[in-house]
C-alpha cells in the first residue's frame, strides 16, 4: 500500500489547519444554500485550498430553487387551546410551501410504511418521529413526508427524537419545489405532548401556519486538484463534501466538518503529490441539503468516465471511527478495510444503496462512490439539523485522526494497480428500496425514466 512520508504523518498529527478553518466557517453564520453565507463560505474554502497548496482552484456557480425561512406556528384546538410559535418549539421544513393547514392530528409513530398503511390520514395532519425502530431499515424524512402526502394528509409534523427542546429541520421539497403540503419540525417535548393529545377521544384539531419563500437563487461549488508533476492521465479520484448548512445553526458537524476534513486531506496530499499515481480532485459542493444540486451539477457537466472513485465525506466529526456506506461497490469496502487494517483502526460498513448524500449523483450512473462518516453513540443524526449543531460538540484531536485516514484512503484509491468495478444503472436502480423509489419519484429526482 502506498504510504504518506513520515514528515507528512507528523504534520497531520500536529496541525491545527482543519480546526482553524472550521472555526472560520462556523463564524460565517447562516450557510443556507443560495444565500450570502454559502457564497462567503465558498470564498473562504477557495482561499484555504490555495493556502493548502492545491492547484487550479475555482468556484463555479449554478442555479437552484432557493428557500427562505419565515416564522411558523402550530395551534392546538383540543383538548386544550394553545399556540406554539417559538423557534425552539416549531420551525418550517425547507422546500415546503407557505400556507395554512388544519385537521385532526394523527400520530403515525415512526412513519414506517406499515404504520402509514394502518393509519387514516386523509384530510388530516400526520405526525411522524424522526427516528426508526432499532430493527427497521432507515426511513428518511422525505419518505415519511411522501407517505403523508400520498395518504391524503393536508399537513406534516416531523417530531424530533432527541431530548433538548429543539425541533429538527430538513428538506422535503427536493426538485419538485415547493412540496405539496405545509410541513414543520417540532421538538421531542412538544411532539410528546401532541402525541398525548392525539390519543384522546377528543383530540380536536391542529393548525399549521407556515411563512416562507420559494424563489430562484444561485449556489456554488469549489474545487481544486492534487496531482503528481507532469501527470497526463485523465483518470482521477474525487474527495468531496458539501459546504452548505441549514440556516438555524452553525452547521459545525453537518457539514462544516466534512468541508474542512477534505481540505485538510488535500493539504496533506499536496505535500506528497509526487507519491500519487492518479490525480485527486477535491470538490466541495453547494446545495446538498436541498437536493444535492451541487453534486448533480458537477456530475452532469463532466465526463464521468474519468472518475475512478468518489469518497464523499459528510458529518464525519463525531468520533475517530470511520463508517462507510459502499453503495454496493465491493472494491470501495476493500479499500477502506485495507487502510483501517493498516492503521489498526475500527471500521463499520454497509452496502445499502442510498439516494441521500452527494455520492448519489455518481452512484445513480454506476460510478463507484462511497458515503464516508464516523460512528456516534446514538443512531441517526443526533444534534444535526437543529440549532445545536455547534462547534463545542467537536474535538480537534478527532479531526487530526480522521483527516489522516481520509488522506490515506485517497492515496490508496489513487494507486495505479487499484481499480474499482463500475455498476450498471439497472443494477443500482434494482437495489433501491421501494421507499427510496417512491421518495425519488415524489421529489422529482428519479433518474431512470420509465426504466
Amino acid at each position: 500500500m502506498a504510504r504518506l512520508p513520515d514528515e507528512v504523518v507528523g504534520d497531520a498529527y500536529t496541525s491545527t489547519f482543519a480546526w482553524d478553518l472550521l472555526e472560520d466557517l462556523v463564524d460565517v453564520g447562516n450557510r443556507m444554500a443560495g444565500q450570502t453565507g454559502e457564497a462567503e463560505a465558498a470564498e473562504r474554502l477557495a482561499s484555504a485550498f490555495q493556502t493548502a497548496g492545491l492547484r487550479g482552484v475555482s468556484i463555479q456557480e449554478f442555479p437552484i430553487p432557493g428557500w427562505w425561512r419565515g416564522s411558523s406556528s402550530l395551534f392546538v384546538s383540543g383538548p386544550v387551546e394553545r399556540t406554539y410559535e417559538a423557534d425552539h418549539d416549531v420551525i418550517a421544513l425547507p422546500g415546503c410551501p407557505a400556507g395554512t393547514a388544519s385537521g385532526e392530528l394523527v400520530d403515525v409513530g415512526y412513519g414506517t410504511d406499515e404504520e402509514f398503511e394502518t393509519a387514516d390520514v386523509e384530510g388530516k395532519v400526520a405526525m411522524a418521529r424522526s427516528d426508526v425502530p432499532d430493527d427497521h431499515r432507515w426511513v428518511h424524512r422525505m419518505e415519511k413526508y411522501a407517505n403523508a402526502h400520498e395518504g391524503g394528509a393536508v399537513g406534516f409534523v416531523f417530531r424530533n427524537y432527541v431530548e433538548g427542546a429543539l425541533p429538527p429541520t430538513g428538506e422535503v421539497g427536493y426538485h419538485e419545489r415547493p412540496g405539496p403540503i405545509p410541513a414543520v419540525g417540532v421538538s421531542k417535548e412538544l411532539g410528546a405532548r401532541l402525541a398525548r393529545y392525539a390519543e384522546g377521544d377528543d383530540a380536536g384539531e391542529v393548525t399549521l401556519d407556515v411563512d416562507c419563500r420559494n424563489e430562484p437563487a444561485t449556489s456554488v461549488n469549489v474545487e481544486a486538484v492534487v496531482e503528481p508533476e507532469g501527470a497526463t492521465a485523465d483518470g482521477e479520484v474525487l474527495l468531496t463534501a458539501h459546504l452548505d448548512a441549514h440556516d438555524i445553526s452553525e452547521g459545525a458537524n453537518d457539514n462544516g466538518a466534512g468541508s474542512v476534513l477534505v481540505t485538510e486531506a488535500g493539504r496533506l496530499l499536496a505535500q506528497a503529490a509526487d507519491e500519487l499515481d492518479t490525480r485527486v480532485r477535491v470538490v466541495i459542493f453547494g446545495a446538498e441539503e436541498i437536493g444535492l444540486y451541487g453534486a448533480y451539477h458537477w456530475a452532469e457537466s463532466r465526463d464521468l468516465s474519468n472518475v475512478e472513485a468518489v469518497l464523499n465525506v459528510d458529518g464525519a466529526g463525531t468520533s475517530r471511527d470511520l463508517r462507510v456506506g459502499t453503495q454496493g461497490f465491493d472494491g470501495l469496502e476493500r479499500l477502506f478495510e485495507s487502510v483501517t487494517d493498516d492503521l489498526e483502526a475500527p471500521l463499520s460498513a454497509d452496502d445499502t444503496v442510498s439516494p441521500h448524500g452527494d455520492q448519489w449523483a455518481f452512484v445513480q450512473e454506476g460510478v463507484p462512490a462511497a458515503f464516508v462518516t464516523t460512528t456516534s453513540e446514538t443512531s441517526g443524526r443526533g444534534w444535526g439539523h437543529t440549532h445545536a449543531d455547534t462547534l463545542d460538540k467537536l474535538d480537534p484531536r478527532v479531526f487530526r485522526d480522521v483527516a489522516f485516514q481520509l488522506a490515506k484512503c485517497a492515496v490508496a484509491a489513487a494507486e495505479a494497480d487499484r481499480s474499482f468495478e463500475r455498476r450498471s444503472r439497472e443494477s443500482v436502480r434494482d437495489d433501491l428500496a421501494d421507499g427510496y423509489v417512491r421518495e425519488l419519484k415524489v421529489g422529482g429526482r428519479w433518474p431512470y425514466g420509465a426504466e
